[in-house]
């Protein structure tokens, strides 16, 4: 018996045969070509064809997985597209009268360079999207590739890294678990593992020896350990922890249409959040009692222009159809810091967390703003929606915001058109918003508390950095006494308050928050029954 540790990306316990995964036409020779032209028309084909690829893997992976996921292929798109990358290639090719394959490589190893020179971890890991690009287009020149990877049953996958295209092309259900020798927790591959739910260890050095195809593995993502040939002893407390999964599953569907109530009477509603209307199902199978965050922003993502009003409304209303009366919160458009649209062309910034982002957007492009609500006003007509604008820091933001909102009522009327009256709340995510949200209440139907963000601003500590990962402590004494003061000035004005970040799935948060008077809980369609079942033990 081996075992190997590593970190883990998603907790949870496989076992099954090893595959290992390798590489195809990562390399290309170098060759002297005596048509620079005519290579350069070779590579110009080739990134067409690999954009055609990518557009089909978007897709894909938004069909199976989700929208949010599905926009690491347009992150690779937008690599490809872009012009230096393309002129560093056909500058090579041109001056060293060299072979596309390995023009394209070599660029490509040269901008996977830079971002691994950059402060930043989540900088650091696009190294390894461009470097995947590249080996894609550099496949297509070749005509070869990755391999082609197919079992007949669920295999414990080893590779150096994955990319997130070769992840997305592999068969999920085949899929018992992911081991890589490299990687990252904050990879877009890491991201596609939790949204398949499969476990996976990143990091763990593993050795990838031939000898280890076809024996059996096993993954414990609770202690980030990867094991070959796990003895009896370690089979035995792998199947308990096992079996202990599979009965916790079993008990928390038997909350299913129960009430959210602590064994003393107290009432929370615990609702879910979505990124598309493809995630309503899961809302619906996992009983919430609504949707307390929809990201609107994902509709603006992954495309080429701005979506435009009837595209919207048909979304919007789709969701507030489906949900048959339960309340669905649309939070206004979100776009800046770590969710990009190059259409919007915002521009660079020395740091966009703290820059031309969500509301402000908003209220200086107004056009923009106002096709988004008369879109969701108009969907309100059909189902129980409310608006909720993120971003707030200043009592004149919000009272802009109602302005707007009101500006649009009256057009649509004056246009007859029908539209219902949702009610309007903000995201509690600035300290600024929390310090004075007793002036705020004054002016909305409700808070929704954004834990990640509100951490983040309260601690300045930037939560994309995995380097500062001790230092971003969403237990802070801070943090929690910001959101009890907004919760306290919200029932003193009669408005509700709710939570949506991270924390409130944080089911070791779950007492403290129902002792606070938090009057919602959002979180994942996943967590919803886990958090019924820590309210409800209360």
């Amino acid at each position: 018996m081996l075992k190997c540790f590593g970190k883990s990306v998603l907790e949870g316990i496989a076992a099954g045969k090893i595959h290992i995964f390798r590489k195809k036409g990562a390399d290309a020779e170098k060759k002297e070509i005596n048509n620079p032209d005519a290579e350069i028309g070779r590579f110009d084909e080739a990134r067409v064809r690999a954009d055609r690829q990518l557009a089909a893997l978007y897709e894909k992976t938004e069909k199976e997985i989700g929208k949010e996921e599905a926009m690491i292929f347009e992150v690779h798109r937008m690599m490809l597209a872009d012009e230096d990358y393309q002129d560093t290639v056909r500058r090579m090719i041109l001056r060293e009268k060299v072979n596309a394959e390995y023009a394209v490589l070599e660029a490509g190893k040269a901008y996977a360079q830079e971002f691994a020179s950059m402060e930043d971890d989540y900088m650091k890991a696009r190294g390894a999207d461009v470097l995947d690009v590249s080996r894609r287009v550099a496949g297509i020149l070749s005509g070869t590739g990755s391999q082609e990877s197919s079992f007949d049953e669920p295999v414990i996958l080893l590779a150096e890294d994955l990319s997130p295209s070769e992840t997305m092309q592999l068969d999920k259900s085949k899929i018992a678990a992911f081991v890589l020798r490299g990687g990252s927790a904050n990879s877009h591959t890491a991201i596609l593992a939790r949204a398949m739910n499969v476990p996976a260890l990143v990091q763990t050095q593993t050795e990838l020896k031939d000898e280890y195809e076809g024996r059996n593995g096993a993954v414990d993502g609770f202690k980030g350990m990867f094991i070959l040939e796990p003895d009896e002893e370690t089979e035995k407390e792998l199947q308990d922890k096992i079996n202990a999964a599979v009965l916790e599953g079993e008990r928390l569907r038997q909350l299913k249409g129960l009430e959210n109530v602590t064994s003393d009477g107290r009432k929370i509603n615990i609702c879910a959040n979505i990124g598309s209307a493809e995630d309503v199902e899961s809302v619906l199978s996992s009983d919430a009692e609504g949707i307390g965050l929809f990201r609107s922003e994902f509709i603006y993502l992954g495309r080429e222009d701005y979506p435009s009003e009837e595209e919207q409304f048909e979304i919007y209303r789709n969701v507030l159809s489906n949900m048959k009366g339960k309340p669905v919160i649309i939070r206004t458009l979100d776009i800046g810091a770590d969710k990009q649209a190059g259409y919007f062309k915002l521009g660079e910034e020395e740091n966009p967390a703290l820059g031309y982002r969500a509301i402000r957007i908003c209220l200086t492009r107004t056009e923009i703003f106002k096709t988004q609500l008369r879109a969701i006003l108009r969907a309100a007509a059909y189902g129980n929606a409310g608006i909720m604008f993120p971003m707030i820091a200043s009592l004149w933001e919000i009272r802009k915001a109602k302005e707007i909102t009101e500006e649009v009522k009256k057009e649509l009327a004056a246009e007859g058109r029908a539209f219902g009256q949702a009610p309007l709340g903000i995201m509690i995510e600035t300290p600024a918003a929390a310090i004075i949200s007793d002036r705020l209440a004054e002016e909305v139907a409700f808070f929704s508390i954004g834990t990640n963000d509100l951490t983040q601003y309260t601690l300045a500590v930037d939560r994309q950095n995995q380097t500062l990962e001790k230092f971003y402590d969403a237990h802070h004494e801070a943090v929690l006494r910001l959101i009890g003061m907004t919760v306290e000035n919200a029932h003193k004005a009669g408005i509700w308050a709710g939570i949506c970040g991270e924390l409130a799935a944080d089911t070791s948060l779950t007492k403290t928050f129902v002792d606070m008077g938090v009057d919602e809980l959002s979180v994942s369609p996943s967590m919803v029954l886990k958090v019924r079942k820590a309210v409800r033990e209360i």
